[in-house]
């Protein structure tokens, strides 16, 4: 029997059955990077990741989290992880749409800037399982320092084809990548490991720890150690070419705030078999070719993750009725709507310029600026729902959990910050490239030119930069999205961002865009399509 208290009134229908990925300014920096001819899959893989099977795959995978079997019944040490089947379902996916190390054998013009939609697309449906697929997707260039290790594994990683398993790498039909770098008395202070590695004819041995190894379930591992040439990287497989378990032990997987589908493991290396990567003693910088990739797609992830939170913001707001009228037309809610949504554009339309051109200075100050953006964004979209958005079956919890995790990745705030001085210092052409990008929109906007006048006054200050890092730093992120927005975004959103992040006319929270703006036409772009 059905009573009348327990009928459903004036909640929204579930957001499932949408296209992910049209969203207008990913679309626009898709075709703007060269990758029109990309947009069939995008919108296939879009349909994907909109679709409540995949949903479901991202609940299951969340639920049922990854666990390891360091003996099995006998005694004997096996070190593997066992995730749920949602898992490698979403991994499958993911690999045969090329979302790992494809784009480094493709020629195609805009290769990278169409895997950079796609990663922007799934990582939507599932953030944890993009960890391997972004360390394999970053391992190549850092591999390619060791031309004969490259020649032997990149067509296995850039393959389509997910391989899980424990198995010698030659022997399988795809590889996936990992990284492990941290020990637990440094963290990013990565000169401080003690790890050594001892050379052995043509390989080395490792012994030491890793802190933080996430997907400790991959083929390979680039790492680091010491020699008696300093610091140096190699490459570890987890299956030696003989069909043995290299001796790298898994002793625990770490119990983290979010990412909980991924495993991430405190390793250790005892006698392990690695082969050198780069010039001994040269680690750091041969490695770093793998960390900038990563830092990029801390910034993907980032504005995936917006995007996700306008998403379901909106949707709730256009199908909620509060004191007489839809939500969505309440103008304190619009004024927050958008708010989000230029937020999320900026980030989408920077995070595509990088993938195609790769600035050095602008995936600095961009995964400084975007990553650290990303738990207050996803604090307010879970907000807008109210304490729907409070419960587990909402996924914005697990959205708010998984934020803060792109900004500590690859370097956490100071870190990012202190490698964009370091850029400045050092790199000239780097500085250069940076400031013609924002001199590319001089004139557009009198609101932009001021800031990028204001930003080279404080550029020539060269006194107590460290303590004005993230101050100066923030104001370069903020002027290369203006001068994006004002060249390439929408004349609305461009307008929004000006008056608000450059010219000041903007609170602390969110929601507090000036009168003028075009509030209906900025929240449509963030609403969800069939």
């Amino acid at each position: 029997m059905t009573h009348s208290t327990h009928r459903v009134t004036n909640q929204a229908p579930p957001l499932e059955g949408h296209d992910v990925s049209a969203d207008p300014a990913l679309l626009d920096g898709l075709r703007r990077g060269g990758a029109g001819w990309a947009e069939p899959e995008l919108r296939e893989l879009g349909l994907l990741a909109g679709s409540r099977h995949v949903r479901e795959l991202a609940r299951q995978a969340n639920t049922h989290e990854p666990v390891l079997h360091t003996h099995d019944r006998y005694g004997h040490r096996v070190d593997e992880v066992e995730f749920h089947p949602a898992w490698h379902e979403l991994m499958t996916t993911a690999v045969a749409h090329g979302l790992h190390a494809t784009p480094w054998r493709d020629d195609r013009p805009g290769a990278h800037v169409a895997r950079a939609a796609k990663f922007l697309v799934w990582s939507q449906a599932e953030a944890g399982h993009g960890c391997p697929v972004s360390m394999t997707y970053a391992s190549v260039p850092a591999l390619r320092a060791a031309p004969e290790l490259a020649a032997r594994y990149e067509p296995l990683l850039a393959s389509t084809e997910y391989d899980f398993g424990l198995r010698a790498p030659e022997g399988k039909r795809g590889l996936l990548a990992g990284m492990s770098m941290t020990e637990k008395q440094g963290g990013s202070d990565v000169r401080a490991n003690t790890t050594t590695a001892r050379r052995h004819g043509d390989h080395f041995r490792l012994t030491g720890h890793k802190w933080f190894t996430s997907a400790p379930m991959s083929d390979l591992f680039l790492t680091l150690a010491q020699t008696p040439e300093g610091l140096s990287c190699f490459v570890l497989p987890r299956v030696l070419p003989d069909g043995t378990r290299n001796a790298m032990f898994l002793q625990r997987l770490k119990d983290k705030l979010g990412n909980r589908s991924n495993a991430s493991a405190e390793l250790e290396y005892d006698d392990a078999v690695g082969w050198p990567v780069g010039e001994e003693g040269r680690g750091v910088r041969t490695i770093i070719e793998m960390v900038n990739s990563t830092r990029l797609d801390c910034v993907l992830g980032t504005a995936a993750g917006m995007r996700s939170g306008l998403v379901q913001a909106t949707h709730h707001a256009a199908h909620r009725r509060a004191f007489g009228r839809d939500l969505v037309d309440q103008p304190a809610m619009r004024n927050v709507l958008a708010d989000l949504a230029v937020e999320s554009e900026a980030a989408t339309t920077a995070a595509l310029w990088l993938a195609g051109t790769r600035s050095r200075l602008g995936l600095a100050v961009t995964k400084y600026w975007v990553c650290k953006r990303g738990p207050a964004h996803a604090a307010e979209a879970l907000e807008c729902l109210g304490g729907n958005g409070y419960v587990e079956d909402s996924g914005l919890p697990r959205l708010f959990r998984e934020s803060p995790l792109m900004s500590i990745w690859e370097g956490s705030g100071n870190v990012a910050a202190l490698d964009a001085l370091r850029v400045l210092a050092r790199e000239p052409e780097a500085v250069a490239e940076f400031l013609a990008e924002l001199d590319a929109a001089r004139g557009a906007d009198r609101r932009l030119d001021a800031a990028v006048d204001a930003l080279k006054t404080e550029l020539a200050d060269r006194d107590d930069l460290e303590t004005r890092a993230r101050r100066l730093v923030e104001r370069m992120a903020l002027a290369v999205q203006g001068s994006l927005l004002v060249r390439h975004g929408h004349p609305a959103v461009a307008d929004a961002f000006c008056a608000s992040r450059l010219s000041g006319d903007w609170g602390v929270a969110f929601g507090t865009l000036p009168r003028g703006v075009d509030f209906g036409a900025i929240v449509e772009r963030g609403r969800p399509k069939p």
